[in-house]
């Protein structure tokens, strides 16, 4: 079985992220969207909100699971006995960012995990969720960046109604 790690953060979900898990998908039996628990970082939803969030996006793609892990991505691959993980590009800047942390697991793994770039679609790669959740936290429409459950989840977490943010 050919199967890949998808890991992220995921705070949230956006249309990019669903983008490369459905071409993924395509690519792989079986990919597992792995939301990274980083103690680190102060999310806007929590692991389990986003395990559930991402469970919801992804729950008519067959060979998709969702789940949670801590620690070093290499890790939590030898536990999973998988050797790919897939990481999305959206310009260059994210390449060199993801070149370095794919060089890095290449050699903690000893050369067991080996790291598979998708560029996201032309009509995402302006999509982040650190600008989704900048233009939710001042009213802005966001509509056209995650599907519209998040949309509101997202919304609640800054205390502003869809009415609101769409005026």
């Amino acid at each position: 079985m050919h199967a890949a790690i998808y890991p992220g953060s995921f705070d949230p979900m956006t249309y990019g992220h669903l983008d490369i898990i459905k071409r993924a998908a395509g690519m792989f039996d079986e990919v597992i969207v792995s939301i990274l628990d980083n103690r680190q970082k102060t999310p806007l939803f929590s692991v389990d909100e986003r395990v559930n969030i991402l469970k919801e996006a992804t729950k008519d793609i067959a060979n998709v699971k969702v789940e949670s892990f801590s620690g070093l991505l290499i890790d939590y691959a030898k536990e999973k006995n998988i050797n790919i993980a897939i990481r999305g590009l959206r310009a260059i800047t994210d390449f060199e960012y993801e070149l370095q942390i794919s060089q890095t697991n290449r050699l903690l793994s000893k050369g067991a995990l080996d790291t598979i770039f998708l560029t996201t679609s032309l009509e995402y790669a302006y999509l982040s969720s650190s600008s989704v959740k900048e233009i939710a936290s001042f009213g802005g429409d966001i509509s056209r960046c995650v599907p519209s459950f998040i949309e509101d989840m997202v919304y609640e977490k800054y205390g502003i109604s869809k009415n609101e943010a769409e005026r």
